[in-house]
């Protein structure tokens, strides 16, 4: 029996699959494509995602590919300056595209042991206490010609060959139109998409200075378009719909694109040679669950929204930091009870959260009166230090704090990387396990140093006595009374051992 079938190869899965791997599971992950992707919907990693990668010892993979950049507007294009003092030492947006962020993520997954089966789609499941049975169907028998199921988790390409596989449990990482979500019968309440973009990468005749004013131009009205210069003389084009299609799952035409790149700016720029083209809506969806016995839901799978302020790839991947390590506890014997459905707990109201955001900032980015009115009014409130930093620590994740009850004002905080008298706190965290960084030297983790590591270190950036970290870096207890610790150790770390 495998451990966990992951469906979905895209950067929450992989993520997920990486953590798992970290605690010895066994992982499969199915994806229906046969070939990775080549569209780069999303374009970077803001602040706490990069922190992520730094945990794990991976953002020197990340960074010779990617570029820093710590300017304003990412909140609804709003904002001229990037706000000082964010409570991170990674304050800038690592841009990279999603192409690339996969491709090292599915490498680190491999690396460490996950297995990775592509042209296999998950299309049938069952569960029972002991376990879960998945069907699914190879679509690399028959070719991927067929295109997209319609989303029921009843079809598969034509000629595919069967398999069942058990396993301990599964995890939903397949998108937006998840089949392990809708098997599973889990409502997805939201609001259907009202306006449509055209987004895709293709090539221009156009000079470079001409689309630079000819954007500009646009963009004084019209925030939802766009030509952005890419390598190998290509532009990343992103333009409203003419309205939303009835099958939002087909591609658009080449022809859309300029017909809409000439109703906005007069002009199609002469584009042509596209590398692809897709198009998004604003519906904003929130399954109700989490996680349903032994199957979970993590990313796409279980919120959609808006990619306004670039936070849906950045929304998966930490969903998977968190659930990593708690799956692995319950299949490893040391979860205590509640850990599991903490995942839920916890993320459901982030992602809450992130939905009413991409809301008010599409309704900022709307052509109407009054929203241009409010757009205004924001634009001045902005320039206030204050509320530039509050909404930009929103939009990268920073100013997540997950609910640990009463106590210590970092407690349920994602803790900083701070220097330590050998080293920073983030190195210490690449193994995945909690961690207690003492300055007193007088505290113990005697009976879970099995799961959790003990530094003595007085780092003078730490300025309280001791943290204790959980394997995601937030604060599961803060202080110096050795007593108030082994009431906290349990309820993360489980029974001691000896």
């Amino acid at each position: 029996m495998i451990d966990v079938i992951v469906a979905g190869s895209g950067p929450t899965g992989l993520m997920l699959a990486g953590e798992l791997r970290l605690h010895g599971v066994r992982v499969l992950v199915v994806d229906k494509e046969t070939e990775p992707t080549k569209q780069s919907r999303a374009q970077g990693l803001h602040a706490r995602s990069v922190e992520v990668m730094d945990q794990r010892g991976l953002l020197e993979r990340f960074l010779p590919l990617g570029r820093k950049f710590t300017v304003g507007g990412f909140f609804a294009g709003l904002g001229t300056s990037w706000p000082e003092g964010l409570d991170t030492a990674h304050s800038y947006v690592l841009a990279i595209p999603q192409e690339v962020t996969e491709r090292l993520l599915a490498e680190h997954a491999t690396e460490a042991g996950a297995e990775i089966r592509r042209g296999c789609e998950l299309v049938g499941l069952s569960q029972d206490e002991h376990g879960v049975t998945v069907e699914l169907a190879d679509r690399s028998a028959a070719g991927a010609a067929d295109g997209d199921s319609d989303g029921d988790g009843a079809a598969a390409a034509a000629g595919g060959g069967r398999t069942r596989l058990r396993a301990r449990y599964v995890v939903g990482c397949d998108g937006g139109r998840s089949t392990v979500r809708k098997l599973l019968g889990v409502g997805f309440p939201g609001e259907l998409s009202r306006v449509e973009t055209l987004l895709g990468v293709m090539a221009a005749d156009a000079p470079a200075e001409t689309v630079a004013t000819v954007v500009a131009e646009v963009r004084k009205t019209q925030l939802r378009f766009g030509l952005g210069p890419m390598p190998d003389g290509l532009y990343r084009v992103v333009v409203p719909a003419e309205g939303v299609a009835e099958d939002r799952t087909a591609a658009p035409t080449l022809e859309e694109f300029k017909q809409q790149l000439r109703a906005y700016a007069g002009t199609d720029f002469g584009v042509h040679s596209p590398r692809w083209l897709s198009r998004f809506g604003d519906a904003t969806r929130l399954a109700e669950r989490y996680r349903v016995d032994r199957v979970l839901l993590a990313g796409d799978a279980a919120h959609i929204h808006p990619p306004t302020g670039g936070q849906g790839l950045n929304l998966g991947v930490q969903d998977a930091f968190n659930l990593g390590w708690k799956l692995a506890a319950e299949i490893n014997g040391w979860a205590p009870q509640g850990l599991l459905d903490s995942y839920h707990e916890e993320r459901h109201p982030v992602a809450a959260e992130v939905l009413e955001n991409t809301r008010a900032q599409i309704q900022l980015m709307s052509t109407e009166p009054g929203p241009r009115a409010v757009r205004r009014l924001l634009a001045e409130l902005m320039e206030f230090e204050e509320v530039n930093h509050h909404l930009i620590e929103k939009i990268t994740g920073i100013a997540v704090r997950y609910d640990f009850g009463e106590g210590h004002p970092l407690l349920g905080r994602r803790m900083r990387d701070v220097g330590l008298k050998q080293g920073r706190l983030y190195g210490l965290l690449h193994a995945g396990r909690g961690l207690l960084l003492d300055r007193t030297g007088r505290l113990s983790v005697e009976g879970w140093a099995d799961r959790v590591d003990h530094v003595v270190d007085a780092g003078e950036e730490l300025d309280v006595p001791a943290v204790l970290l959980r394997p995601d870096g937030h604060v599961a207890w803060a202080g110096d009374d050795q007593q108030e610790l082994l009431g906290v150790l349990p309820r993360w770390f489980g029974a001691p051992t000896g």
